[in-house]
């Protein structure tokens, strides 16, 4: 298995990012050694506030009933007591002209509904991950960018919007994705607007570490010439 925490510390220190990336791995059966997930969540993206925050455990698909889009890209079916609630939101969002019905058959999904989820900060996952999921300011996340173009793991189609969840599946099925976020997700996080996400797949993460110490020494040496450049052009 992977050093995850050094891992997790390498690309912190060369991507400048202060908050953790969450290890989201989709699992037949929960895992031995792991602590089920007690309570209640708001929506699916709630667990990667947990997860940041240091917390790992895994969820299994009752706990993601109370996010009806959620489960939707998660391939997680509602039960028949509740399953009009996804055709409830997506009438609200197309309502107020959020989202149109045509876009839903788009929106990417797991192929398979996942037995359990297992939720961790990446420096402690207590498994292989499926996705990694960075969070970071602009300027980070073009490294981050820029160093899965490097390492030639990019999505050819590489930035998604709302729903925030569908870039997990996005990113199993097509590499390296950034997502600009929801607002769903900014109110159950608690992200800021100037945050914005990137998510990478499991089996890519070295790869793209080695390559982001690249791309970071090389930003640095390209802000010197560009500021020099600038310099250069004032004294004209």
């Amino acid at each position: 298995m992977i050093d995850y925490q050094l891992l997790e510390k390498q690309l912190s220190e060369d991507l400048r990012m202060t908050r953790r990336p969450v290890a989201i791995t989709f699992l037949d059966t929960p895992p031995a050694g792991v602590r089920a997930f007690s309570g209640t969540a708001p929506s699916g993206c709630s667990f990667w506030r947990f997860a940041a925050d240091g917390d790992i455990f895994y969820t299994v698909p009752a706990d993601h009933y109370n996010c009806a889009i959620g489960a939707y890209t998660h391939n997680i079916p509602l039960p028949p007591e509740r399953a009009g609630e996804l055709t409830e939101t997506l009438g609200l969002m197309a309502s107020i002209g959020y989202v149109r019905m045509e876009e839903v058959p788009g929106i990417p999904r797991l192929p398979v509904t996942p037995g359990a989820v297992v939720y961790a900060p990446l420096g402690q996952t207590p498994v292989d991950p499926d996705v990694a999921l960075f969070i970071g300011l602009p300027g980070q996340v073009m490294l981050l960018q820029e160093a899965s173009m490097l390492a030639g793991v990019s999505a050819q189609l590489n930035v998604f919007g709302r729903p925030t969840c569908m870039a997990l599946p996005a990113a199993l099925a097509l590499g390296v994705v950034a997502s600009t976020g929801c607002v769903g997700n900014r109110v159950y996080t608690g992200i800021q607007e100037s945050e914005m996400y990137v998510a990478v797949p499991g089996k890519d993460l070295a790869r793209i570490a080695e390559a982001a110490h690249t791309i970071a020494t090389a930003n640095a040496a390209l802000t010197d010439y560009h500021r020099g450049h600038v310099q250069k052009m004032a004294a004209v």
